[in-house]
């Protein structure tokens, strides 16, 4: 498997500084600041970073799981919602709140349940983040 990269450069000290970060791919690059950090800036952090990361990686997670037991999801979208709080040590991530909903025929809320626990069990970036509060809400939506 390759390594994947991304880049960040800060310039200046905290509350006055600026900064730019980009993915190793060029897919995206973007600034950010203490304000878009700690505020409600413009600009990207890297909990929001961090939140898509999550919510793609839970998608994918799930959706592999679902086709292995022998479901065709038809759609997985996820949102992250990643909170940053003053710790007595400075900042950390105290809790992500992932909420999806799904489109996959032939399945019962029972089951789909279980297979959502899995996935945030079992997706490379909940494992990553363990030592964070990561809580699920799914809900399986029929299709119309």
């Amino acid at each position: 498997m390759p390594a994947r990269t991304a880049q960040a450069v800060w310039n200046g000290n905290l509350r006055n500084g600026n900064g730019h970060m980009k993915l190793g791919s060029g897919a995206w690059e973007g600034a950010y600041s203490f304000s878009s950090r700690f505020e409600e800036g413009t600009g990207t952090n890297p909990e929001e970073l961090i939140g898509a990361a999550h919510a793609g990686c839970f998608s994918m997670a799930l959706s592999a799981g679902l086709s292995q037991a022998g479901f065709n999801p038809t759609r997985v979208q996820t949102e992250a919602r990643v909170h940053l709080q003053k710790a007595d040590d400075g900042f950390k991530i105290s809790r992500i709140e992932l909420t999806t909903e799904a489109e996959i025929p032939g399945i019962d809320e029972k089951t789909f349940i279980e297979h959502a626990e899995r996935a945030k069990a079992g997706c490379p970036v909940s494992k990553a983040l363990a030592g964070v509060d990561i809580q699920l809400t799914a809900r399986l939506k029929q299709p119309a």
